[in-house]
């Protein structure tokens, strides 16, 4: 989880030269951008906007890829058994990287031994969403709910990343939401909406258009600070809540052994694509917020967050098998 924005990596200039590696210039050809989830996210969201700006600046198209399943394992591995020349990209959020770590057994892939982190792109908060139709206003109307009728409360979570959060606050609250798996954010904030659970946490681009359409309602928010489009709606920290401050991540990451200087040249491409008034305009009406770590400082943050979110499992008694 991200507590504070991080510094902005230095911009690069407008149209960059291709990066020189010992096998020539790069990129030759097509690079494909692999979201492990389905479209509608925010992953998803973040990968074609970033495409779409990255073809523009050095020359080659940036083609997004959906690759959803088993918790955005497929996609990873895809990934991480890619070609290390720089033209097969993860756009992961935390999920596949330090989430399910903390709960499967085992993975085809190490988070740190083969994948090389290139910039950790943007940070955004969830939102705890009921159905509008639902009884509840508050969130202590929720939570009380809940305590008093266990079994009679559920959440949906189409990923680790969703489902560790909201177990995180079953540990503080006090409450046993059970699991509801769902595919992606969308079909889990439809889930909402239609009553097949009680509540979700997600992120906030499905959420916005469910909100939009006056399906969902949102009481609650993960950010530091109320967010611009649901100001009404408290902070954790404000419902006496502060582990529940958190924003996930979205980054860009490599196949290890891809060349340090196509790596460098990513990152410093992607900072600067982020730091485009455009883009941030675009992604802040997300309520996602541009980061642009580099290489170092992004796998600082995978090693850091790693055994955190193992706590939380362990707590919970996640462990899942393959």
């Amino acid at each position: 989880m991200i507590r504070r924005r991080a510094l902005l990596a230095s911009a690069a200039l407008p149209f960059a030269a291709q990066a020189r590696t010992s096998g020539g210039a790069w990129p030759d050809r097509p690079v494909r951008l692999v979201v492990p989830y389905t479209p509608g996210g925010a992953n998803d969201i973040l990968a074609r906007l970033y495409g779409q700006r990255l073809a523009e600046r050095l020359g080659q198209p940036f083609v997004v890829e959906n690759r959803p399943g088993a918790q955005a394992i497929l996609g990873a591995e895809l990934v991480a058994r890619a070609v290390p020349d720089g033209h097969t990209l993860l756009i992961g959020a935390s999920g596949p990287i330090v989430f399910n770590p903390a709960t499967y057994d085992r993975l085809p892939y190490d988070p740190l031994r083969d994948f090389a982190p290139v910039s950790l792109l943007a940070a955004f908060p969830l939102v705890l969403v009921v159905a509008t139709g639902s009884p509840f206003r508050t969130m202590q109307d929720l939570l009380a709910f809940a305590r008093d009728h266990p079994e009679q409360c559920s959440y949906g979570a189409s990923a680790t990343s969703f489902q560790l959060p909201t177990e995180l606050l079953n540990q503080r609250a006090g409450t046993r939401f059970i699991h509801v798996a769902y595919r992606g954010s969308a079909d889990t904030v439809n889930a909402v909406a239609n009553d097949e659970v009680t509540m979700a946490l997600v992120d906030t681009g499905p959420a916005a258009v469910a909100f939009q359409a006056g399906r969902v309602r949102v009481l609650a928010v993960t950010a530091a600070q109320r967010l611009p489009a649901w100001p009404d709606s408290p902070t954790m920290a404000e419902l006496d809540y502060p582990d529940l401050t958190l924003r996930l991540w979205s980054g860009m990451l490599a196949p290890a052994g891809t060349p340090a200087a196509i790596l460098e040249h990513l990152a410093t491409e992607a900072a600067a694509t982020g730091h485009e008034p455009m883009i941030r305009q675009k992604l802040q009406a997300l309520s996602l917020d541009p980061v642009g770590l580099m290489p170092e400082a992004f796998r600082q943050v995978i090693k850091t967050e790693l055994p955190l979110w193992a706590e939380v499992a362990r707590k919970a008694g996640i462990r899942l098998e393959r």
